[in-house]
């Protein structure tokens, strides 16, 4: 007798989980040779390319992330139950799919092609704040309510999940925010070469994306934990 199916989903989640934080690794790495002012400016571009191609991976498991969880809550015994129905049936987790499918297209698209498609990325910042409330909402109800969605396993482990998958997606968009001003700043280092200010500058994008990085390591890594050991939950 093969596995259970759920055992499958369950790998997957996983395996996001392995290479979402592996991949930021990576791109915090090679991060750390753009700033270099010693390497020459082909050196650094070559760096630059190293680190988006990386950063591609991250993004992929960051929208995956949401229809596998989604997939695995419809395949939970313990599931939840809103006026005795199961707000997680099948074609709930087939709609889910497709939605992720054309975030992740969008998300690939605005990847390799930034900005060439304004309403791509205008689309890709709308999705990603309605999900932040949407999913902090949601979180915070699960995380207070005695029995919520008629489960009463005491699923608060999930509810802490949901909120920090919610923080990463915000971590995110202040990486993008702050990031910036680094495409003119390297722009002039290209063009112009180095100079105090355009290093200034370079670097003043890059570390000020630190906090938002180490929130993103810390909100999967304490994800994963709560996934493994689900705390508290009476199962």
């Amino acid at each position: 007798m093969g596995p259970h199916p759920h055992g499958w989903w369950i790998l997957l989640h996983i395996v996001l989980f392995v290479f979402w934080l592996g991949g930021d690794l990576g791109v915090f790495w090679s991060s750390r040779f753009v700033l270099k002012p010693d390497l020459t400016p082909a050196a650094r571009a070559t760096a630059l390319k190293i680190m988006g191609g990386l950063d591609l991976g991250p993004k992929i498991c960051l929208v995956l992330f949401l229809p596998s969880g989604v997939t695995l809550m419809a395949l939970d015994p313990h599931g939840a139950r809103v006026f005795g129905i199961n707000p997680f049936g099948w074609p709930i987790v087939a709609l889910v799919w497709v939605f992720a499918a054309a975030w992740l297209a969008a998300t690939i698209s605005d990847h390799h092609r930034p900005g060439h498609r304004r309403w791509v990325r205008r689309g890709d910042w709308t999705v990603r704040i309605v999900l932040i409330a949407g999913l902090a909402g949601t979180a915070l109800y699960t995380l207070f309510a005695a029995a919520p969605f008629g489960v009463d396993t005491n699923p608060r482990w999930l509810g802490g999940k949901i909120l920090l998958y919610s923080i990463a997606i915000a971590c995110g968009l202040g990486i993008r925010l702050t990031l910036r001003p680094f495409g003119p700043a390297f722009g002039a280092l290209m063009t112009t070469g180095s100079t105090p200010e355009v290093e200034r500058a370079m670097r003043r994008a890059i570390d000020g994306c630190l906090p938002y990085v180490w929130g993103i390591w810390g909100s999967v890594l304490a994800a994963a934990a709560l996934g493994v050991l689900k705390p508290l939950a009476a199962l």
